[in-house]
């Protein structure tokens, strides 16, 4: 036995226990997030069915979170800045574009606002007016009031469904854990051969 402890090599050895235990924790943290994302899409399903409105824009990525697939309304006052024309789907599924404008609101603020869809990326002249519909992700911590129904001249955009909100976690967990498990079972292999190289 102690001749068999001699021969693993102290610093390898570290370096690949240190390796497999960052893998698993960052597998078991997959899993924490998993359970949180779960409880994020139920809460959002919630909002999508109860229909409750709350106020829009809001303040802070926590703020969003609480906020989104829930009914809004906001009065644009004017456009700020150019429009985001981007690729999206209309309500019947069909791809084309989705335009967003940028509103000054009351208050000083702004806030997007995706007046609707269109076939290609040249859109109707909108220059504001009273949008309701539903809040819905746009970029990290930002969020969209994609209008139901939509502004004179566009389509109706595809509604928003939580179920499109990415939720990967578990196949992340498991990516972790199977790369831990791969370490160990190639560090052991290389072990073997070296106590068979000098056996």
């Amino acid at each position: 036995m102690p001749g068999l402890i001699r021969r693993v090599p102290i610093v390898s050895t570290v370096v690949v226990i240190g390796a497999v235990l960052t893998m698993i924790g960052l597998g078991l943290w997959q899993l924490r997030r998993l359970d949180e994302k779960q409880a994020m899409l139920a809460r959002y399903a919630v909002a999508v069915a109860d229909g409750v409105a709350v106020a829009y824009p809001v303040a802070d990525k926590t703020a969003v979170d609480l906020a989104l697939f829930h009914r809004s309304e906001v009065a644009c006052q004017s456009i700020s800045g150019p429009w985001n024309s981007i690729a999206g789907r209309n309500a019947s599924g069909e791809t084309g574009y989705v335009h967003l404008a940028n509103c000054a609101i009351d208050g000083g603020r702004t806030a997007w606002l995706q007046v609707g869809w269109t076939r290609g990326p040249q859109h109707p002249d909108w220059t504001g007016g009273k949008v309701t519909g539903l809040i819905a992700p746009y970029t990290d911590g930002v969020a969209r009031l994609i209008a139901d129904p939509p502004m004179a001249g566009f389509a109706a955009s595809a509604r928003p469904d939580p179920a499109d909100v990415p939720n990967n976690h578990l196949a992340y967990a498991v990516q972790w854990f199977f790369f831990a498990g791969v370490a160990l079972a190639i560090y052991a292999l290389a072990l073997r051969k070296r106590w068979q190289d000098k056996g």
